[in-house]
């Protein structure tokens, strides 16, 4: 098993198997790592997130659109790669029932990085009829204890347990009550590796399993975490994130993916 990235790695990630320093957008060279490496699955992970994606629309659909349709092409050409596709509850719009959030669904993204993800999920249902494997789930917020926000709307539940930790009150940018579906990091992983195990004869989906973890607040979350830290302070200060919020679900059914693959 091996990994790629634009950044140079630290010297774990460095030891566990091969690395190559990739951009996704690179097409040949994208090819030719897969040929070198002999890799047969690729997990693509690279994206521009929401909160990101909203100050550079432009470099969300190149590296998002661009970036999927070339692995896809690459697993074409080969023959023999299966993919792995991330997507997002940013799939999701205003339109869309808020709670318990179904399988089908209204789609009419109002975020550049849901518009993408919608687009990745036709990409890879068109696809299939070239016979690529390629299978992918929706995630809700993923909570890490290790990784650092990564530019997502989502990034206050990671953060508000650094800023506790580090500063003892955080200046959220979110409302205080919102409730978003959220999953925890090797929850997540589980997910990913499971879904590629899928007997693909049995997926009536394929690229857009809804998932579900758990749904909370950022004011929940505080409450919470002033059992171990007590003077905690939360302040509200929503900026345009607070907009993305607003259009996402508050739960998600993801009885889909029970259903097919477990």
């Amino acid at each position: 098993m091996g990994a790629s990235d634009i950044r140079e790695p630290n010297r774990t990630l460095i030891s566990q198997g091969p690395y190559e320093i990739l951009e996704v957008t690179e097409q040949e060279r994208l090819e030719r790592v897969v040929r070198e490496h002999e890799i047969d699955a690729i997990y693509h992970l690279a994206a521009i997130l929401s909160a990101t994606g909203e100050r550079n629309p432009q470099l969300a659909w190149h590296v998002n659109t661009l970036g999927l349709h070339n692995v896809l092409e690459v697993a074409r050409e080969l023959d023999l790669v299966r993919v792995f596709h991330s997507s997002s509850i940013a799939v999701f719009d205003p339109e869309t029932p808020k709670d318990f959030t179904p399988q089908e669904t209204i789609l009419h993204p109002k975020t550049v990085y849901g518009i993408t993800k919608v687009t990745g999920e036709l990409l890879g249902d068109y696809f299939n009829k070239y016979g690529v494997d390629i299978k992918g789930v929706r995630f809700p917020g993923v909570i890490s204890s290790v990784a650092p926000p990564g530019g997502g709307t989502t990034d206050y539940a990671v953060e508000t347990f650094y800023e506790a930790m580090k500063n003892g009150r955080y200046t959220c940018f979110v409302e205080e009550r919102p409730v978003l579906p959220m999953i925890y990091m090797p929850d997540g992983l589980k997910v990913t590796l499971d879904v590629m195990d899928a007997d693909l004869s049995r997926l009536k989906n394929h690229t857009d399993f809804n998932l579900a973890g758990v749904s909370f607040s950022v004011g929940e979350l505080a409450s919470k975490i002033r059992k171990h830290i007590p003077d905690f302070e939360v302040s509200y200060v929503p900026d345009y994130r607070q907009e993305i919020a607003d259009t996402w679900p508050h739960s998600i059914d993801d009885s889909a993916a029970r259903e097919e693959w477990g």
